[in-house]
Parts: structure tokens; C-alpha cells; sequence
């Protein structure tokens, strides 16, 4: 594949020490156009590893002050021109050679959004915590229950979409909420979303793992929210209505075809979600 069409947002905070790896591997891959770097204030040498390699492609961004994911995250896609979008963590644990994998079934014209689950796993995978993996299901357990969606990892960091689903969401969530915030909106469009298995290297608490036990409880509040009270304000109900005409207007291939072809295609090699 040599056409450029993806655009990369790493939200990065205190990754010094693999940041620059993340960045040369991504920059490595055929697809990418651009690489946005968001630095949330770090306070190592995130930001001077980052200029170290900017380029026409890789850019740095640096917030202000210290908002979190989701705010940095929600700068990133200002700045997006690309027709499709990945969100890439800056740590280690997903790994970028697989990014031409999540993003098949969008290039394909099958999917509108793409998660890469954990729990899909066909490959060698590290064993991690049990109450990480006991935490994990059972919210995805409770956001299935609220969106009629059959997702086997809602909180993966590995989510790909057409660039206006993710753009135009107007991300309001705080910390590690974003993943819950983006599975409530996107179930409520007409989007087509696949899963597709990625590996896993998670680290420990001693490599630099972030997340802790209150995430998982401001999780469940983020669920029972963003799925129960949020799509009733205006702006969501405007984010939906949007997403829908756009959807109605900009077809995958495979669904401009299904659309003039009524015998349907075969099954994808992908679980498909909705």
C-alpha cells in the first residue's frame, strides 16, 4: 500500500523512555501521513525526544498544563486532515506493526470504527494482573448491557475510525474515561464497528503502568452516563444526527456495493459488532 491516509495522535505524559521507539515504528508504516505527538506537560524528556525527531510528518504539540488523555487526545484531532485515524498509546503495550491489521476492514470499506481487542487473541500474549482482566469484562459487561453491542474489550487503546466519527465527537470525559465515552457515542450512530485481535505487552506498576482501581470505578459512572444521560443533550443528539447524514452520504465501498447489490457480500474474516 503506498497512498498516505492515516493520521497517528499519540497522547504522550512522562514517556521519555519509549517515545522515540513508538515514533520511529510508526513512522516506518506505508500508510501513515502525519503523527501527531500531544505532550500533557510532562515532566521528564518527553517533549525533547519528540523534537528530536520531528519532521514533515511527526509533529509535537505541547499542552499547557497537565489535562489528561482525554484532553489531549481531543487537541490531537484538531489538528487531523487525514481521512482515517488511529490513537496510539506512547508507552509500549500496543504494538505498531499491527496498525495495518486494525485499520484492514476501514481500507476495505467494510467498518466505519475498528477496536483492536485484547480478548481476541491468537498469538502469544503476556500474563498480566487477573483483577485487571476481572475489572476489563465486567465493563465491558455493563456496556454491552446499556449499547446491545456484543464488544469483547471496550477499553482497548487500539480504536481506528474515519476521521469525522472521532472528530466530531467533542470528547468530554476526564482520564481514562475516553474509551467508555467514544464505545457509548459511536454505538448510538449507524456506524459500522468491527474488532479485529491485536497482542498485548501490558507493563507492570514497576515498568510504568498508570492506570489504578479508581479509573475502573469513575469507569462504571462514565458507562451508566455517557449511555443512560449524555445522548439526550443537545449536542450529542446533534453529534448523532451529524455522523448518521455523513455516514448516509459517504458510504465504505463494501456498503456502496450491498447497496446496489441486495444478495449481500460474504462474512468477514472479522467479528463484526454492529
Amino acid at each position: 500500500m503506498s497512498e498516505r491516509v492515516l493520521a497517528v495522535v499519540v497522547p504522550a505524559f512522562n514517556e521519555e523512555a519509549t517515545i522515540a521507539t513508538i515514533l520511529r515504528q510508526v513512522d516506518e508504516l506505508p500508510m501513515v501521513r502525519e503523527i501527531i505527538v500531544v505532550d500533557d506537560c510532562s515532566t521528564d524528556g518527553t517533549a525533547a525526544a519528540v523534537e528530536r525527531l520531528a519532521s514533515e510528518r511527526i509533529r509535537l504539540i505541547r499542552q499547557p498544563r497537565n489535562a489528561g488523555k482525554t484532553a489531549a487526545v481531543r487537541r490531537g484531532l484538531r489538528e487531523v486532515s487525514s481521512p482515517i485515524t488511529i490513537i496510539q498509546d506512547a508507552d509500549l503495550e500496543y504494538d505498531p506493526a499491527e496498525i495495518p491489521h486494525v485499520i484492514a476492514p476501514i481500507l476495505e470499506g467494510k467498518a466505519d470504527v475498528v477496536y483492536g481487542s485484547r480478548f481476541l487473541v491468537r498469538r502469544a500474549a503476556r500474563v498480566l494482573y487477573f483483577y485487571h482482566y476481572l475489572a476489563n469484562k465486567f465493563l465491558t459487561f455493563l456496556s454491552n448491557l446499556l449499547t446491545n453491542r456484543n464488544m469483547t474489550d471496550i477499553e482497548t487503546c487500539y480504536k481506528a475510525f474515519r476521521t469525522p466519527l472521532i472528530q466530531k465527537m467533542q470528547l468530554t470525559s476526564s482520564g481514562f474515561g475516553m474509551e467508555v465515552e467514544i464505545t457509548a457515542m459511536v454505538s448510538k450512530t449507524r456506524a459500522r464497528t468491527y474488532e479485529t485481535p491485536i497482542s498485548y505487552y501490558g507493563r507492570t506498576y514497576e515498568e510504568g503502568k498508570k492506570i489504578s482501581w479508581k479509573d475502573g470505578a469513575h469507569a462504571i459512572w462514565y458507562i451508566l452516563y455517557y449511555n443512560l444521560a449524555a445522548p439526550f443533550s443537545a449536542e450529542r443528539r446533534r453529534y448523532i444526527a451529524e455522523i448518521n447524514a455523513w455516514l448516509a452520504a459517504n458510504p465504505g465501498k463494501a456498503e456502496a456495493a450491498r447497496r446496489t447489490d441486495q444478495r449481500g457480500a460474504a462474512p468477514p474474516s472479522v467479528s463484526c459488532t454492529g
